[in-house]
């Protein structure tokens, strides 16, 4: 149904399967609340914390640390009011317990997700974290901290203090609203400031940075030229590590979100820097690097026996666990968790250097193709539940202008001229085309085989999927010249079918096939647009069909059937396609009779308006599915569909939409009713 907006990339958060803040009720029966103190010990830990001794408190910290990492024991921590009685722990005399109680917070923000992170800094979190990173950054060149071991303990602190911060101003307004106002940007700068001596915490001030500068005027319009130093001597660090290159890439990241308040004689020096430095982590080769990272691991070990032997239990630790993000965050070494992404290479030991680099040489790769979704997007607010918005993009559907009502809903998206230029200069459209491609074999293989490795696999299957989200978003903003025209537009719809059908069933991964389907609906769409010859057959159509509609993901349906439908107007044209539209046909009914989302019906409803609105071809096939009283008999329920449910679950704009669906079904019934009476 015409052109889908494209959906800005946010960090997304951890996926826990815990309880609820409040999910403990006060009526619950003694031995219920007993059994719950035995599972999740907090009133002890918690009350360790006032003990006189440092290694107590570092000890209280450490554990709960570990424990809030499994979600469901969270409620019984703050129920008992655990981030008052850490928060102190933040200003301890003992740097120790400074960094594990920033720990402990740092994991109870993020996995609790939302909910708890409003609830932290309603319980004043952020007053203590301000007054630590303050004294941080004044630690950094104090000469009170002059010795090296004692500046790397303040730098280590800082660390976490700035991944609570990230966390916290990522789920919670109010959050954010304290960085504007308490001069936080500044502190955040300064610690981004340390890449030449610790680029893991710039790397953490870059990721914060980048999420406070995004969607945020407030604080765009207090930049001063400082910040953009601190960003600009970011790019131009000559350092080769994969690490720079992330930071390099945040950095970039963040000017994209600063545009607006840039000097407009310095936005277009800007826009080619930004794209110039995603253009260069997009030529790194993640395939032939990762083993050459790996064989470069083995050297080092086999030249250090005795220290690769102390640090491999450690990683082994980490490994088994790390990535399977479904489950949520599990217990990692010194009781840190990873990230709802899987950037876990903050949690690393020190020994795996490469591995490291590994992580974020993908992680940087994944977010420059996040950025250049969110430069394709329409700067207008869209509705994310709904992103295929429109009626057919098709103009000559049958003779009573069915469309009539929804072509302010229809405009096609755009770029703007500095972008598209660019993106186009960069190469960028054939280097995400490149990245879309599924991960090297012989890397893939190497990851499967170490342990300590095994967690890239899906990061790298991740940047995989951005990037056909990025094609997507490519495809719907740019045109077929500035593609490489007809011939490298087919060479795309070749790729992609050799994504989808390469293998001997088509890929079940929800990411995958929401990422690859979409950007395959983009690209049919343009062809379609330009009558060059379509790729798919039939059996094909329809296999890729049947995976599609029994899958949970609400827009890969929904992309299914418009791609029936684009496949099927254009067959329409052709002679001798009758048996193929019937199939077409039927599954088109099949999904909007018995799909149980409005949105997916109404998509069905929409490509069978496509496929069967005019030509020799189409009436056959109509007659012969027996299309006219199929839709009679399913017009009243839709009616009564949109009805019940409509107001409670669905948005006003997405009501407007299956409105018009409405209408244009009453005057396809009757298109159809004029052609059987010929």
């Amino acid at each position: 149904m015409g052109k889908s907006k494209t959906t800005k990339f946010k960090r997304p958060q951890f996926n826990t399967v815990g309880l609820p803040v409040n999910a403990v009720k006060e009526d619950e029966a003694d031995e219920e609340q007993h059994h719950e103190e035995d599972c999740c010990p907090a009133a002890e830990l918690l009350e360790k914390l006032q003990s006189p001794s440092a290694d107590m408190r570092e000890f209280a910290c450490a554990s709960i640390s570990r424990v809030v990492q499994q979600s469901q024991t969270i409620p019984g921590f703050l129920q008992r009011d655990a981030v008052r009685r850490l928060g102190p722990m933040l200003l301890d005399s003992c740097l120790a317990v400074r960094e594990t109680a920033t720990g402990a917070l740092r994991n109870l923000s993020a996995c609790g997700g939302q909910e708890v992170c409003e609830d932290m800094v309603k319980h004043d979190v952020m007053t203590p974290l301000t007054a630590l990173l303050r004294e941080c950054c004044a630690g950094f060149e104090s000469a009170a901290v002059s010795m090296t071991d004692q500046k790397n303990a303040v730098e280590d602190i800082a660390n976490e203090a700035v991944n609570l911060l990230w966390n916290l101003c990522e789920s919670s307004s109010q959050a954010l609203s304290v960085f504007n106002k308490s001069g936080l940007l500044d502190v955040v700068m300064q610690c981004m400031e340390r890449h030449p001596h610790n680029v893991e915490l710039a790397i953490s001030a870059a990721h914060c940075l980048h999420t406070v500068t995004e969607d945020n005027p407030e604080l765009l319009s207090s930049l001063n030229p400082t910040v953009l130093g601190v960003l600009e001597n970011a790019l131009l660090s000559s350092q080769p590590s994969m690490a720079h290159t992330l930071l390099k890439t945040l950095a970039a990241g963040t000017l994209w979100n600063m545009k607006g308040s840039l000097p407009a004689a310095r936005q277009a020096q800007t826009l080619n820097t930004v794209v110039a430095t995603l253009s260069k982590c997009l030529d790194l080769d993640s395939g032939t690097l990762i083993p050459e990272l790996k064989q470069a691991e083995e050297v080092r070990n086999r030249n250090a026996p005795a220290a690769a032997e102390l640090e491999e239990p450690a990683a082994e630790e980490l490994v088994e666990e790390e990535m399977d993000e479904e489950e949520g965050p599990k217990q990692k070494r010194n009781g840190k968790a990873v990230r709802a992404d899987n950037d876990f290479s903050d949690l690393l030991p020190r020994g795996k250097e490469e591995l490291r680099e590994a992580s974020a040489l993908l992680t940087a790769q994944q977010t420059s193709l996040e950025i250049i979704v969110n430069m394709c997007c329409s700067d207008d607010p869209s509705d994310d539940e709904w992103e295929e918005e429109s009626s057919s993009d098709e103009s000559d559907m049958g003779p009573d202008g069915l469309c009539d009502g929804v072509s302010d809903l229809m405009s096609p998206l755009c770029l703007s001229a500095e972008v598209h230029a660019a993106l186009t200069n960069h190469s960028i459209p054939e280097k995400v085309l490149k990245k879309s491609g599924f991960p090297r074999i012989e890397a893939m293989d190497l990851c499967k085989e170490n342990p300590s490795w095994r967690g890239l696999i899906k990061k790298m299957q991740r940047v995989q999927s951005r990037a056909l989200t990025c094609l997507h978003s490519i495809l719907s903003t740019m045109d077929a010249e500035s593609l490489g025209g007809a011939a490298a537009l087919q060479e795309a719809a070749q790729h992609l079918s050799t994504l989808v059908f390469g293998a001997a069933e088509i890929p079940k991964d929800e990411e995958f096939l929401e990422a690859v389907i979409s950007a395959m609906r983009s690209l049919l769409q343009m062809i379609a647009s330009k009558n060059i010859p379509q790729c798919m057959t039939p059996q094909q159509l329809m296999s890729l069909s049947e995976a599609a509609t029994a899958c949970e993901v609400v827009s890969v349906r929904v992309n299914a059937v418009a791609i029936l439908g684009i496949t099927g107007s254009t067959l329409a044209k052709e002679k001798g396609t009758s048996g193929t539209l019937q199939l077409i046909g039927n599954a088109l009914l099949q999904v909007a009779t018995r799909d149980t989302d409005l949105v997916v019906n109404g998509e069905a409803l929409d490509a069978l308006f496509d496929v069967f609105a005019d030509g020799e071809e189409a009436e056959t096939a109509a007659k012969n599915i027996q299309l006219l009283p199929a839709l009679k008999a399913l017009q009243p329920v839709f009616k009564a569909k949109i009805r019940k449910e409509g107001r409670g679950k669905y948005s006003s704009q997405q009501l407007c939409v299956l409105d018009n669906i409405k209408i244009n079904l009453r005057r396809f019934i009757g298109y159809l009713e004029k052609v059987v009476k010929k």
